[in-house]
């Protein structure tokens, strides 16, 4: 919600005004000076929305606030054109109203129109959520990084490296969702304060790494060439796609990092498949490629990825991982019953590089039970799941 500041305004006073903590009010208006506020200067309110009310027989400024529960000045506000000594029946007015409810579309088939949508509706709402492109798809898709908040720590978490694990997308904007009702309307997740983890943790999330093969194997064939025949060709003429995880070009996202790459390649395919082939060399792939330069630009104190399936964690490669990767493993298969693996006859993975290239906790997190891709009817078990470590690796 926007508002014009008026001669006395500032942002502080907006803070009171509206019950929203300070900061996230400042990281709403991060082009604006808020010790010196310029009247007619628009800033932008979190977690508002303004809805039209039409005046009836007998109001006035004060009895609709004390109708609605708002302060008077919210109305005085939102309304700076309106003379609140001539109401006149019928009249148009403005009404900030706080979101209460989630803005995050739940529902099967979440490919990547589905989660722009989304992500333009929780950036207009929570302008504190920073929000960029950090790379296209094969087919130019946008690579889309969401960050919240300001601390040293800096934890990332992505989704999708695997087209047919789709489902970890929703998990990851529904958190950012609920992240944010719960900082603009200061409630607990879980019985936990939200507002010092903002503090004190930079959140960075990727919720889909690989969308055209997402878009794949929801929507079925792609209409343009030469990407039509070249994944019939990759899927043997079939056009049931229900077991693809690449890229729209046949590499596995999630076996193309530097990490034993080699040992990789001698133990999976040799070309373009619906899954596991590593690519003609590590990083060759712009979804790859994205992901691994805001992992080298971010400084990130532990990344998790997320997959499906088997309710399983591995966080360890060749003996790299730090003591602390112990320590937090054992919290997340607390907080979610998951079964800890250190180490697996796997590599070349995203979480693998991360360990190898900075020996700081990385993690592979398999959500759900089941033949992928799971089905929606588990998201809300899946999604509790997720919670809880996603809090934890926030707090520990």
């Amino acid at each position: 919600m926007e508002v014009r500041v008026r001669q006395g305004d500032n942002v502080w006073y907006y803070s009171q005004l509206f019950q929203i903590p300070l900061q996230l009010l400042l990281d709403s208006n991060r082009g604006s000076n808020p010790t010196a506020l310029m009247v007619g200067t628009v800033i932008r309110i979190p977690g508002y929305v303004l809805n039209r009310y039409t005046v009836q027989t007998g109001d006035t400024f004060w009895s609709i606030s004390r109708k609605f529960s708002i302060p008077i000045d919210q109305l005085f506000l939102v309304n700076q054109q309106v003379n609140p000594n001539f109401l006149q029946v019928g009249q148009a007015l403005f009404m900030p109203s706080r979101i209460t409810n989630k803005r995050f579309v739940q529902t099967d088939g979440y490919d990547s129109t589905v989660l722009t949508t989304d992500l333009d509706q929780l950036t207009e709402a929570y302008p504190f959520i920073r929000r960029r492109v950090i790379g296209t798809s094969v087919m130019g898709k946008p690579i889309e990084e969401i960050r919240i908040g300001n601390g040293s720590k800096r934890v990332h978490f992505n989704g999708s490296f695997h087209a047919h694990e789709w489902i970890t997308t929703p998990v990851l904007v529904e958190f950012i969702n609920d992240y944010a009702l719960a900082l603009t309307n200061q409630t607990p997740i879980r019985g936990l304060s939200m507002l010092p983890y903002y503090n004190d943790v930079e959140l960075s999330i990727v919720p889909m790494v690989n969308p055209d093969g997402v878009d794949l194997v929801i929507n079925g064939l792609p209409t343009s060439e030469p990407y039509l025949s070249e994944v019939l060709e990759i899927n043997d003429g079939s056009t049931d796609f229900s077991g693809w995880r690449a890229n729209i070009r046949g590499v596995d996202l999630n076996n193309q990092y530097p990490a034993k790459w080699e040992q990789e390649v001698s133990l999976k395919p040799s070309q373009p498949s619906p899954r596991d082939y590593p690519g003609r060399a590590p990083l060759t792939e712009p979804e790859a490629i994205a992901i691994a330069r805001l992992t080298l630009d971010s400084d990130f104190s532990r990344v998790l990825a997320f997959h499906t399936q088997g309710q399983v964690i591995f966080w360890g490669f060749e003996g790299l991982e730090p003591p602390e990767s112990e320590v937090i493993i054992n919290e997340f298969a607390r907080v979610s019953g998951f079964r800890p693996i250190q180490y697996t006859d796997s590599y070349a993975g995203y979480k693998d590089w991360f360990i190898k290239q900075w020996r700081r906790p990385g993690f592979t997190v398999e959500l759900g039970l089941g033949t992928n891709p799971l089905p929606f009817s588990d998201y809300p078990q899946i999604y509790e799941d997720a919670v809880g470590i996603m809090l934890a690796s926030m707090y520990m």
